[in-house]
């Protein structure tokens, strides 16, 4: 998967070199990396280690990074910048309850993602109590060729784009079922574009199967995508396109519509 934790330079005299910076040290700590000292933040972000121990201790003062034992960590307050993000999204209101009932009628895990950059974030999921072996939450990223939401909103970027994606992206097999020829993965996306829904089988992870449609903004294009995922023991592609998909799909109307409000 392509590593977001770099923040590249632009030439340009409104380019904040400073700020970016900031942002590509927060970017550095992770799942992989909850805890890092000085020149291990140093050496992930490619600063100077004066010019990562300025910003540390400017993150600490402000209250987004905690000190112990020479070790520095994000603090729950940077939740803030993406509480930000959410709150100002109509999306956050809108569509949580029409999430709850596509989760009550089919049993399943329903999640809303937007793109960025070559990848899907998840920006809302209500769950079921049921137990995957993917661990995915809000702010989580995958990559969007490989994914139901993923190839719904690859349908609605240019053509221009969808090359610059695809040709930037890691495409790998993570199972034998995964599509990674580009002029297939292509013909994938203009279909479910055509359709209205994306079905994904066991392409990201064994066992896993899910199913996208798009939600769209004021203007007509698409804004968001939503799924619904669930394991092949329990539901298989009839039950998906037969039970699920004509619950998706209605959600997805009514949060569209509302967004044209």
């Amino acid at each position: 998967m392509q590593n977001n934790n770099q923040i590249s330079p632009a030439p340009s005299d409104s380019y904040a070199q400073s700020f970016a910076r900031g942002l590509s040290v927060i970017l550095a700590f992770g799942p992989s990396t909850p805890l890092m000292t000085l020149t291990e933040v140093a050496g992930v972000t490619g600063l100077t280690r004066a010019g990562a121990r300025r910003i540390l201790l400017t993150l600490e003062y402000l209250g987004y990074v905690s000190q112990e034992n020479r070790k520095f960590s994000l603090t729950p307050k940077i939740l803030d910048l993406g509480y930000s993000y959410l709150s100002a999204n109509p999306l956050w209101e809108l569509a949580t309850p029409y999430m709850e009932e596509v989760v009550q009628q089919t049993g399943e895990t329903c999640t809303i993602s937007v793109l960025e950059g070559n990848d899907i974030v998840y920006i809302m999921r209500v769950a079921t109590h049921r137990i995957m072996s993917v661990n995915l939450s809000i702010g989580s990223r995958l990559p969007a060729w490989a994914t139901s939401m993923g190839r719904i909103l690859l349908g609605g970027v240019t053509e221009k784009q969808l090359d610059s994606i695809l040709s930037t992206s890691n495409i790998i097999g993570f199972t034998p079922r995964t599509v990674t020829d580009i002029e297939s993965l292509k013909n994938i996306i203009a279909l479910s574009r055509q359709r209205g829904f994306c079905f994904v089988n066991e392409e990201l992870e064994e066992g896993l199967q899910s199913i996208a449609v798009p939600i769209f903004g004021r203007d007509g294009r698409i804004i968001a995508a939503m799924n619904v995922g669930g394991h092949a023991n329990r539901v298989n592609r009839a039950g998906l396109l037969e039970i699920v998909l004509p619950h998706l799909q209605n959600a997805a109307f009514k949060i569209s519509q509302l967004l044209k409000v």
